[in-house]
């Protein structure tokens, strides 16, 4: 059959250049690439060696595992400010339950899961019977779990456990470090929840439009105690390989890492408005939260200076969303 003439053929059309849909796709790994074309400008001789890289991704792995977390809270239009909290009480509980004797993985088992799933169900739970705001229920249970871990450790660092354990976690697998593999295997996870199961549709949804989903059939609080529950294992694992990490069970790890989990969220393109965002580019912000502090710190930038760049980059993330949005 020919073609009229005068008519362009459905196959030669180009659809025109969406900007919106390419930043979605791929702005992360550009901001990714731009901060680390800047740090390495700065100091080639440290920043871009094999060892620092490698440093970069070990102490990224506590970021990604809670920007993950915080990812399913802001996707139903929420926010989690417990994650910190919840990442102290978890290691502290797994540093306490070696001490007993138990076995070290089953403890980080009990610490990271279970601990980390209970404390995100209360606050599932709490967002569920009262009816208020997540900001304001995770805001309420930040400073009780956070007073609960000084309670349980008498406000000192818990120290002397299994030295399986902390090896475990600074050990290597084909020149991987474990805690990179273990976030990672964390992700995989979720990203098949998010893809290939209904229930990662429906918290899409939910978050999307919580009355449409509603009248769709979807159980809001079902959905909303789950997402919370996910928020709170994520912590709760951070809180186990941080404690690996620092070999010993800090009162006050974690404090203020709700900062970093929600800028690793924003800076990887979810939307704070809901229904929007990827896993793996939660994981890519993360790794940009990680690079920066790691590039400020060998440029001898102060502590403090970090926590100012954290705060312009949420900021200027959620313009960006809104903006490339419109």
């Amino acid at each position: 059959m020919g073609i009229t003439p005068g008519v362009k053929s459905d196959m030669s059309e180009k659809k025109p250049f969406n900007f919106a849909l390419f930043w979605d796709k791929y702005g992360t790994f550009f901001i990714l690439a731009i901060i680390v074309v800047i740090f390495g400008s700065l100091s080639p001789e440290y920043f871009l060696t094999t060892n620092n890289i490698t440093q970069i991704l070990v102490q990224s792995s506590v970021t990604v595992l809670i920007g993950m977390g915080e990812f399913f809270a802001i996707l139903v239009a929420g926010i989690d400010l417990s994650v910190g909290a919840i990442l102290a009480l978890s290691g502290m509980v797994t540093a306490k339950l070696m001490l007993a004797g138990i076995d070290p993985i089953l403890a980080a088992l009990i610490g990271g899961v279970l601990v980390g799933g209970a404390l995100g169900a209360i606050n599932g739970c709490l967002v569920n019977w009262t009816g208020l705001h997540p900001f304001i229920i995770t805001l309420g249970t930040n400073a009780i779990f956070r007073g609960i871990t000084l309670v349980i450790s008498d406000a000192n660092s818990v120290y002397g456990f299994s030295f399986d354990f902390v090896n475990f976690f600074a050990a290597s697998v084909i020149g991987i470090p474990v805690p990179v593999i273990f976030s990672l295997s964390v992700a995989l996870l979720l990203w098949f929840l998010t893809t290939r199961l209904r229930l990662g549709r429906n918290i899409y949804a939910l978050g999307g439009n919580k009355n449409s989903a509603y009248y769709s059939g979807i159980d809001v609080k079902f959905h909303i105690l789950v997402v919370f529950i996910i928020s709170g294992i994520c912590a709760g694992l951070a809180g186990v390989v941080s404690t690996a990490r620092l070999g010993a069970a800090e009162p006050l790890a974690g404090m203020g890492f709700e900062t970093y989990a929600i800028a690793s969220a924003i800076i990887g393109g979810t939307s704070f408005f809901g229904g929007k965002g990827r896993i793996f580019s939660v994981v890519i912000g993360g790794l940009i939260i990680g690079t920066i502090n790691n590039g400020l710190n060998i440029l001898q930038v102060q502590t403090y200076y970090q926590l100012v760049v954290m705060g312009g980059l949420i900021i200027a993330a959620v313009a960006l969303d809104r903006l490339i949005s419109k």
